[in-house]
């Protein structure tokens, strides 16, 4: 099966997210998913961009964007969330991955 790379873009809507011990509770079992994601090949690379609000950018791999639609939604925050999945094709002009310095 080919698996093709995607951008996912996601905001926190803060609305209804619960307050205290419980949000903890969010939070560490959104981090858990995600590192579970992660093991599985799922999540690739994340970000936080620069600037207000709670917002994340990342690399996802699926078979298609329902695929990686379907890993967003099993995040325990989801019902918090706002998305967009867009596929990522190969550009004759990309340089390959950048050796660290």
């Amino acid at each position: 099966m080919t698996r093709s790379d995607f951008l996912v873009e996601i905001e926190v809507v803060p609305d209804g997210l619960p307050e205290g011990h419980d949000l903890d509770r969010l939070r560490a079992a959104e981090s858990a998913r995600a590192a579970e994601l992660g093991a599985a090949g799922v999540l690739r690379r994340l970000w936080r961009p620069a600037g207000p609000g709670w917002r994340n950018v990342g690399i996802w791999t699926g078979a298609d964007a329902a695929e990686v639609d379907r890993a967003v939604r099993s995040l325990p925050m989801a019902a918090h969330l706002r998305w967009t999945v867009q596929e990522l094709l190969p550009h004759p002009n990309d340089p390959g991955p950048v050796q660290p310095s």
